[in-house]
C-alpha cells in the first residue's frame, strides 16, 4: 500500500496539537499534583461539559470505532447489541452513581475499592475489587493500540517489525509524558478535540456514503438477509434473541464498574453533574448507532473487493473495513482528519485507563498493604510511576502477545468486572451483605465465569440448557446470578453467626 503523504501530514499536525494540549493541561485549573485526588481525579472539579466529553471519550474508544462496524461488517445484526447496552447504562448512571460520588466526596475515596473498604471494613474484599479492575483493564488498554495500528497502516506506514513498531512507541511515549505531568486534566482537555473530530467524521460518512449510493435503501438492499436481521430461534431454543439480550444487559452491568469509568464519575464537581450527564450522554449512543451502520455501508460499497484494499484486509481482517471505506470515499486530507480522530480516540481512553489503574494500585495495594505510612506526595508519585509501567506493559502486550489473546482477555474482562457489582452497586443501598460472603461470592462468579469462557473456546455466550430449552446467555450475566445467590445465602449464615455491620465507616447521610 503506497504512502498517503497528504493524510499523513494532516494526521501528524493534529497529533502535535493534542500533544501540546496534553502538556498545557497541567496549567488548566491548576492544583497541587502531589495530591492523588488532584493528579488522578482532576481535583474533583470538572463540570457538566468537561465530564460529558471525558466520559464520552473514555467509553467510546478507538477500538469501539473500529470494532463495532467491523462486527456488523463481518457478523451482521448481532453487532447492534452494543447500541441498546449503551442505552441501558444511563438510567443506572442517573440512579446509582450520584450516591457513589456523594460518599466518595465526603470520605475522600478515589476508587471503588476505597468505597468497598470503608463500607464493609474488609481489606481483602477491597483487594479483590482492586485486582479485578486492574487485571480487566490491562488488555483493554492494549486493544486501544489496535485502532491506532490499523489507521497508521492504512496510510501506508509499515507496521511490522521493529521499525513498524516505532509510531506506536512514539505515541505512547508522548502519552506517558503528558499523563505523568498533567494527570487526568490531560485526557479531559484532549477529549474535547477527540470527540469533536469523531462527530465530524461519523456525520460526514453517514451523509456522504448514502448520497453516493443513492440513499439508505441501496445500502440495506446490499446486505445479505442473514446479516440484516437476527436469526429467528428454532424449536427448543431461544437462539440469537437470548444471546443478544443477555449480551446487552450483561455488558451494561459491567461497563461503569471499570476503574476508568469510576474515575470519570468521581472527577465530577457534584452529583448533579453526574445526573446531567446521564441525560446528555445518550447522544453518544446515537453516534454509536450511526457508527454501527458504517459497517453495513462498507459492505454496500464493496470495499473488501477493491484490489488496493487486499493487503489491509489480509493484515487486519474485518477491522480494516472502516479505514477502507474512508479511503475509498473521501479525499486524502479528510482521511488524515478521520484517522487522527481514531488515533486520538485511542490515546484518551488509554490515558484515563492507565491513570485509573494507577490510582487503584496506589491507594488499595501500595498504601493498604505495602506502605501504610506513605505521605500524600509519596502516594501521588507512586501513582505517576505505576501509570508509566502500565503503559509500557500495554506496549509489551501488543508487541509480544498474539492479538487474539488480548481479545480473549478483554472478553474475560466483562465477566470479571461484573462480579464486583454486589460489593460496589448493591453496597451503595444495603449493608445486608457480609464482607466475607461477598469475597466468596466473587470467588464463585470469577472462577466459574473464567472456566466457562475457557471451556467455550473464549466465546462470550454459553449455550445453557434450562428445562430442555437451549438458552444462549452471556457468561457474565449467568455468573453474576451465581455470585448473588452464593453471597445472599452466606450473608444470612454469617450475619447470624458474626455480623460485620459494625465495621461500616459510612452513615446514611453520606449517600445524599
Amino acid at each position: 500500500m503506497a504512502l498517503n503523504w497528504t493524510a499523513l501530514i494532516v494526521f501528524i499536525a493534529l497529533f502535535l496539537l493534542i500533544t501540546f494540549l496534553g502538556f498545557f493541561a497541567g496549567r488548566w485549573r491548576r492544583g497541587d499534583l502531589d495530591q492523588l485526588h488532584e493528579w488522578g481525579l482532576g481535583g474533583r472539579r470538572f463540570g457538566t461539559i468537561v465530564i460529558w466529553f471525558l466520559i464520552g471519550g473514555d467509553l467510546y474508544t478507538a477500538y469501539t470505532f473500529i470494532a463495532v462496524p467491523a462486527l456488523l461488517f463481518g457478523a451482521g445484526a448481532i453487532g447492534f447489541f452494543a447500541v441498546p447496552y449503551t442505552v441501558m447504562i444511563y438510567p443506572l448512571l442517573y440512579l446509582v452513581f450520584p450516591r457513589l460520588w456523594s460518599v466518595a466526596h465526603k470520605h475522600g475515596y478515589v476508587t471503588s475499592a476505597d468505597f468497598v473498604r470503608g463500607r464493609f471494613g474488609n481489606r481483602w474484599l477491597a483487594l479483590v475489587v482492586a485486582l479485578t479492575g486492574i487485571v480487566a483493564t490491562m488488555p483493554y488498554i492494549a486493544l486501544q493500540l489496535v485502532g491506532m495500528q490499523v489507521v497508521i497502516g492504512a496510510m501506508g506506514v509499515e507496521t511490522t517489525g521493529w521499525v513498524g513498531d516505532l509510531p506506536l512507541v512514539i505515541a505512547f511515549v508522548v502519552l506517558a509524558a503528558f499523563t505523568y505531568s498533567s494527570g487526568l486534566r490531560a485526557p479531559a482537555m484532549i477529549a474535547v478535540v477527540k470527540d469533536s473530530l469523531i462527530y465530524l467524521t461519523v456525520f460526514a460518512i453517514i451523509i456522504a456514503v448514502p448520497m453516493h449510493l443513492g440513499g439508505f435503501g441501496p445500502v440495506f438492499a446490499a446486505i445479505p438477509k442473514a446479516k440484516l436481521l437476527l436469526a429467528p430461534p428454532g424449536a427448543g431454543t431461544m437462539g440469537s434473541y437470548a444471546a443478544y439480550g443477555s449480551l446487552a444487559l450483561g455488558s451494561a452491568c459491567a461497563l461503569f464498574l471499570y476503574p476508568h469509568s469510576i474515575t470519570g464519575i468521581l472527577s465530577s464537581s457534584s452529583g448533579r453533574v453526574v445526573r446531567r450527564n446521564a441525560a446528555m450522554l445518550p447522544a453518544y449512543s446515537l453516534l454509536l448507532g450511526l457508527l454501527a451502520l458504517v459497517g453495513f455501508m462498507a459492505v454496500a460499497v464493496g470495499v473488501a473487493a477493491m484490489p488496493e484494499m487486499a493487503d489491509g484486509f489480509k493484515r487486519y481482517s474485518n477491522n480494516f473495513s472502516v479505514p477502507a471505506l474512508i479511503i475509498a470515499m473521501f479525499p486524502s486530507w479528510f482521511v488524515g482528519v478521520a484517522f487522527a480522530a481514531i488515533a486520538i480516540g485511542a490515546l484518551v481512553p488509554a490515558a484515563i485507563m492507565s491513570i485509573a489503574t494507577a490510582n487503584t494500585y496506589t491507594r488499595n495495594i501500595y498504601r493498604e498493604f505495602i506502605n501504610p505510612g506513605c505521605t500524600d506526595q509519596q502516594e501521588s508519585q507512586m501513582a505517576k510511576l505505576v501509570s508509566l509501567i502500565i503503559k509500557a506493559g500495554a506496549l509489551v502486550f501488543i508487541f509480544f502477545v498474539p492479538l487474539q489473546y488480548a481479545l480473549w482477555l478483554q472478553l474475560l474482562g466483562g465477566v470479571w468486572m461484573v462480579q464486583t457489582l454486589p460489593s460496589v452497586i448493591l453496597g451503595l443501598y444495603t449493608r445486608f451483605f457480609n464482607g466475607w460472603a461477598l469475597v466468596l461470592g466473587w470467588v464463585s462468579g470469577f472462577g466459574v465465569g473464567t472456566w466457562l469462557v475457557i471451556q467455550n473456546n473464549f466465546a462470550p455466550v454459553y449455550p445453557f440448557s434450562i428445562f430442555g430449552t437451549a438458552v444462549p446467555c452471556y457468561i457474565a450475566l449467568a455468573t453474576l446470578i451465581l455470585n448473588l445467590v452464593v453471597t445472599t445465602v452466606l450473608s444470612l449464615i454469617l450475619n447470624a453467626v458474626a455480623s460485620d455491620r459494625h465495621l461500616d465507616a459510612t452513615v446514611a447521610s453520606d449517600y445524599v
